[in-house]
């Protein structure tokens, strides 16, 4: 038996009072941030009740019940020009965003552990395999399009260096970890490599990203690479402290005689290229630097600065068995290799090779 649903978690916002009472009787803003996202996309309050299922009336309804308990206006409506939002819900619907860049991937790995722990309960559970993994798109794809397949593919998202700790003690199956080409490569993976044998592991190879600085649409400080970094009027985001991104930008600091400390927001974190994207396009920073596709989700504009490799590493010992030889079919499936091109700066053309640690590093 296997449950023919998938678990999902979500982001809520409830609105609470100063006491701690919620107004409303635990009042939830799930509909009204719906509202104000769709009328952000449609320009007009009509076309939001529609696209939301709700009737006008209704619509109306949620928006004013809002603006009478935070007291101020949420909509801006002029005469041939449409509704748009009010500064307040414009903070708001940005706030949302970013706190569903910052967790989704948290609330992902949580649901896929429950679902495994559900799972193994039944008399007969279904075989896995167990992925720890550093974020990425392609990764998410993965998961997306694994659906309800033979093994099970259970997911913990960790740091790259975590996840190689958690190969090497034997509580995952595959650990998913990046790598830059060219001159940052063996800064990279000398934090790798005390995890990585040539004579116990091989690498599968998933795709190559592109990798670069975030600006705001139409680039106006004219952020153009590492350098700008230092420049006073310049705003940083960056990775959390262990992720491999934040290391590899403290490498490109270094090459650019840059010290930590003249990078205005170098101590501000985020934990996935989503969040990094939407700290930007909320406004509360200028530059951070993430996988290209969440820049050209959130419209930003992009510099590149590096090509990521992108290896799930496995133990040589588990490459015949029947659920990693499933896994392997489906990464080189065309339906999977087109889903990995169709992601914006990736690169599916080696997706599913195998290497060794030398060939992938050391060409040999």
């Amino acid at each position: 038996m296997t449950y023919n649903f998938r678990i999902g978690l979500r982001p809520h916002w409830t609105l609470e009072g100063a006491d701690g009472e919620a107004p409303g009787d635990g009042l939830s803003l799930q509909e009204l941030l719906a509202m104000l996202a769709a009328i952000d996309a449609t320009g007009h309050i009509a076309g939001a009740c529609k696209a939301c299922g709700l009737s006008y009336r209704h619509g109306w309804g949620v928006l004013r019940r809002f603006e009478a308990l935070f007291g101020t206006a949420l909509i801006v409506t002029r005469r041939r020009q449409g509704t748009q939002l009010s500064p307040f819900a414009e903070r708001l619907l940005w706030a949302n965003r970013r706190i569903a860049a910052r967790l989704m991937p948290t609330l992902d790995s949580l649901a896929s552990e429950l679902q495994e722990e559900l799972e193994r309960l039944q008399t007969q559970a279904r075989p896995h395999l167990r992925l720890h993994a550093s974020h990425g798109f392609a990764v998410e794809a993965l998961m997306q399009h694994w659906g309800q397949r033979e093994p099970a593919l259970e997911l913990r998202y960790r740091t790259a260096v975590e996840a190689l700790a958690s190969l090497e003690r034997g509580d995952c199956d595959l650990a998913g970890f990046q790598i830059p080409l060219g001159e940052f490569e063996r800064g990279i993976y000398a934090n790798y490599a005390q995890w990585l044998h040539d004579d116990e592991h091989l690498l599968i190879h998933l795709a190559v990203r592109s990798t670069g600085l975030f600006a705001v649409a139409g680039n106006p400080k004219q952020v153009l690479g590492v350098a700008d970094l230092a420049r006073p009027d310049i705003r940083f985001v960056n990775r959390q402290p262990g992720s491999s991104t934040r290391f590899l930008v403290h490498l490109m600091l270094q090459r650019a005689g840059i010290a930590a400390d003249a990078v205005q927001g170098f101590q501000t974190n985020e934990f996935t290229h989503m969040a990094i994207a939407a700290h930007i396009a909320s406004g509360m920073a200028d530059t951070g630097v993430g996988v290209e596709t969440a820049a050209r989700r959130f419209g930003l504009d992009f510099i590149p600065l590096v090509q990521e490799r992108y290896f799930f590493a496995i133990r040589k010992s588990a490459l015949e068995s029947p659920a990693m030889q499933e896994f392997l079919r489906f990464l080189r499936s065309a339906g999977f290799l087109r889903c990995v091109a169709e992601l914006v700066g990736y690169d599916a053309r080696e997706t599913g090779q195998i290497q060794t640690v030398r060939e992938a590093f050391f060409g040999a």
